[in-house]
């Protein structure tokens, strides 16, 4: 058990990922690695993540909190369903994803972070 409080802020993150239309910010508080995911419209993560990580699906399983806009998921399997600002979420791995409307999806993730937006 740590004898000390952590803070750290996204705004001064310990890594930042920034592939197209996309910011991951990364924070290492304790055992935990928290991001903040900016998604800009027109974001589709097999447009602007799969290239990265050269995978046909998102194999990320991401578990988060929506802090503003919408963004749809679809699995592999053909279940859909969209998340909003105000939404907590648990996205099993096998996945597309893409931003709807004008606005910038953030969400806060709590596993699945580190994980995302690097080559596999």
């Amino acid at each position: 058990m740590a004898d000390r409080i952590e803070v750290k802020s996204h705004d001064t993150p310990d890594e930042s990922r920034t592939p197209e239309k996309t910011r991951v910010d990364l924070v290492h508080v304790g055992p935990v690695t928290l991001g903040r995911f900016t998604f800009q419209p027109g974001w589709r993560w097999s447009e602007c993540i799969k290239p990265v990580v050269k995978t046909t699906s998102c194999q990320v399983h991401h578990v988060g909190h929506a802090v503003s806009g919408s963004i749809t998921v679809r699995l592999e399997n053909g279940d859909q369903a969209t998340i909003k600002g105000g939404d907590s979420y648990d996205i099993p791995p096998g996945h597309d994803a893409w931003v709807d409307g004008p606005e910038p999806f953030v969400g806060i993730e709590i596993q699945g972070a580190d994980e995302f937006a690097k080559p596999r």
